[in-house]
This record gives C-alpha cells, sequence and structure tokens, in this order.
C-alpha cells in the first residue's frame, strides 16, 4: 500500500475506535450480528482483553487521554477471576487478557499493578505446563462441558506464549522461556504438518505424554486446514524465534505462511478453513486475514531485507482486501471495523460475523505500517 492508502485508512481506523469507545461503554465484547451491536460477556471469557488492548493501541498512537482512560481499569477487572472458582475461570488464553491490558499498561506508564497482574498472569500460565508431555494445557474440564482435557493442546496457545517470554525477560527468571520454548517445541512436532497445514487440537496422554490424536475442534476435521489456527500458528512462531533467536521456530512460521498464502482466494479474503468439499461455497473468516496479516509483518521484520518484501507486500494485499471488502467505518450502521468472520462454523457458532479479536488484530497491523514501536504479542 502506499503511504496516504495508509494514513487514509489509519484516519478511518481512530474515528471509528473514537466512536467506538465511546458508545461501548463498559461492554467486553466478542461478536456482533447483522444488528451491528457488540454483545457483552463475562470478563473471564477469552476475548475480554481485545477490546481494551486495541485501547491501548490508540493512546499509544494518538496520545488522546479518552483511549487511556478507558483502557485503564480492564487488567483489574480481569484479573479477579483468576481467584474464582474451584479450578478458576481462566485457562491458557490469559495471554490474550493480559497482554493487552496489565502488560501493555505497565509497559506504556510503568504502572506496578500492571506489573504484578502480569507477572500473576504469567505465573497462573506457567503452572498450566505439563513437564512430560512439554504442554501447556488447554480449557478446563468444565469448559464447553468437555472431559478429560488434562492432555489437550491448542494451536491458538502459540499467540500466549509471549506472557511468558515478557515475565521471563521481566523478571530475569528463564523458567519462563523453557516453558515457552518446550511448548513451541511441541507445536513443531505434533501441530504444524510437512506441508505448512497446521492442526487444531492436538491430544496426549498426561500421564506419560504420549501423543494420541489430533482433533478437528474449529475446523473442519481432524486433518484440515483451519485458517485461523494457520494464522494462530504463523504469528505465534515467529513471535518465538524474535524472543529465542532460534531459527526452528522462524522457519516454520515461514512454512505456515507459505502455505496459508498459497490458499488464499483472488480476493485475499481467507475461507474458514482451507480444506472443506466445496470451499466456494464457505463462508469466510476476516479475522483469520488480520491475524495472518500481523503475523506477517513480524516475519517481514525478522528477515532480511530481500525476503523482507514477500512478507510485507502479502500483508499489504490482505489488508487492503480486508479493508475494501469487509471494513465498515458508519458506526450508526455497525459498532465493528470488519464484517465476514468464522467463530466456530462446525458448531454453527458465530458464522458471518463480526469478531472483536479480528478488528483488534486489524487495528493493529494497521499501526504496525505506521510505524507502532511497542508490541502487545
Amino acid at each position: 500500500m502506499k503511504p496516504q492508502e495508509v494514513d487514509k485508512i489509519w484516519e478511518q481506523i481512530v474515528s471509528k475506535v473514537g466512536d467506538m469507545a465511546e458508545r461501548m461503554q463498559d461492554k467486553s465484547p466478542h461478536r456482533a450480528d447483522k444488528s451491528g451491536v457488540y454483545d457483552s460477556m463475562p470478563t473471564w471469557w477469552w476475548t475480554s482483553g481485545f477490546w481494551p488492548g486495541m485501547l491501548w493501541i490508540m493512546f499509544d498512537m494518538t496520545k488522546e487521554p479518552v483511549f487511556k482512560e478507558k483502557a485503564w481499569k480492564w487488567d483489574a477487572e480481569i484479573e479477579k477471576w483468576l481467584h474464582e472458582g474451584e479450578l478458576g475461570q481462566l485457562h491458557h488464553d490469559v495471554g490474550f487478557q493480559f497482554l493487552p491490558t496489565a502488560v501493555i499498561k505497565y509497559i506504556l506508564t510503568g504502572d506496578r499493578e500492571g506489573k504484578r497482574i502480569g507477572l500473576a498472569a504469567a505465573n497462573f500460565m506457567a503452572g498450566r505446563y505439563n513437564p512430560v508431555g512439554k504442554f501447556i494445557r488447554a480449557w478446563n474440564d468444565d469448559t464447553w462441558e468437555m472431559d478429560k482435557t488434562t492432555g489437550w493442546a491448542i494451536i491458538d496457545c502459540s499467540l500466549n506464549l509471549s506472557l511468558l517470554f515478557w515475565a521471563a525477560n521481566e523478571t530475569s527468571d528463564p523458567r519462563f522461556k523453557h516453558i515457552a520454548t518446550a511448548h513451541a517445541d511441541t507445536v513443531l512436532q505434533h501441530f504444524i504438518r510437512p506441508d505448512g497445514s497446521v492442526n487444531h487440537i492436538v491430544s496426549f496422554d498426561a500421564e506419560t505424554g504420549a501423543f494420541i490424536e489430533s482433533l478437528g475442534g474449529q475446523g473442519f476435521g481432524p486433518h484440515s486446514s483451519w485458517s485461523r489456527g494457520q494464522a494462530w500458528a504463523l504469528y505465534g512462531m515467529a513471535n518465538t524465534y524474535r524472543y529465542t533467536g532460534e531459527k526452528r521456530f522462524l522457519d516454520a512460521a515461514k512454512r505456515v505462511a507459505h502455505y496459508f498464502l498459497a490458499c488464499l482466494p483472488e480476493d485475499g479474503v481467507p475461507y474458514w478453513d482451507f480444506r472443506t468439499p466445496d470451499i466456494v461455497d464457505e463462508p469466510r473468516d476476516s479475522s483469520a486475514g488480520a491475524i495472518a496479516a500481523s503475523g506477517l509483518l513480524e516475519i517481514a521484520e525478522l528477515t532480511d531485507s530481500a525476503e523482507s518484501r514477500l512478507y510485507q507486500s502479502a500483508a499489504e494485499r490482505i489488508l487492503a482486501s480486508l479493508t475494501q471488502h469487509c471494513g465498515t467505518w458508519d458506526m450508526s450502521e455497525h459498532e465493528a471495523i470488519l464484517l465476514n468472520a468464522t467463530g466456530h462454523k462446525p458448531g454453527n457458532v458465530n458464522v458471518d460475523v463480526s469478531l472483536i479479536y479480528g478488528d483488534y488484530y486489524y487495528v493493529e497491523a494497521m499501526a504496525k505500517l505506521k510505524g507502532w514501536s511497542h508490541r502487545i504479542f
């Protein structure tokens, strides 16, 4: 994209997020359906960090105090769920919840409570590590009415690893880094296939650590290619390389990226799964495109100039396409930014809606194009 195109889109984003901040009030949004109105989920829900994360990015980029004021309370609000219930309401997704709240709050303002809460979340996440299987456990047994999930790990957790890497750097305690790196190596071994496609859920024997099977999860099936899972892996492995300098993670991020780009339709908006029988009739997932675009920009920063152009231009193509085909800017018609996202197609949940994490990663990626110097993930 040309600089003037980026500037124009960014102006639209600043205006839209400003309107959202005024209208959303205390909502903890997850999805907006055809009505154009974002719902409000309990703050223990895994998406609760994305809206405040958008606000922190906007504050960092614009220095407008209203964004900081609206974002300030969220880390304390979510932290209470670390202590509620028998197992607690939170699980592997604490990275999604506390990196865009407590950690970025501490980074941008020096707030010591933000640091304390961020480290508490990192300790909680480290406590979910299974040292025999070398994976961070997904979910809790009562989540989604699942049983026997003690041996389950999911690809989404790849991006949550950044919380552990941050904690290792902040405390000079390498244990957090060792756990994150071990889980990332499990992703390389059991999640990312040789062709660059990705499993969503992998089941292990929690006692022995032995691999049992891959599960379809939110994808079409156990051997399909759920596009948002591709995006989580692409971005997560790029971040793991940024924190560790271990080339195997960058190579994996590139392999997943090349597969993702090869599967994109001509208009650049990914289908919800790249391996379905009649793909042309399937819904799209704009959130997968936004996550992948932000991850591609990370890969571009981590490679030399000759390679970097490939990933940079691919990210810009996706973002331009999302803007053209999925962007909505009139607040009176729709509270979200991106249309045409898919949450859980096999469960027929949140199909062709707007999703707050799609909005977040779109804003994050565009901020990177505008020269944003900080990182949340």
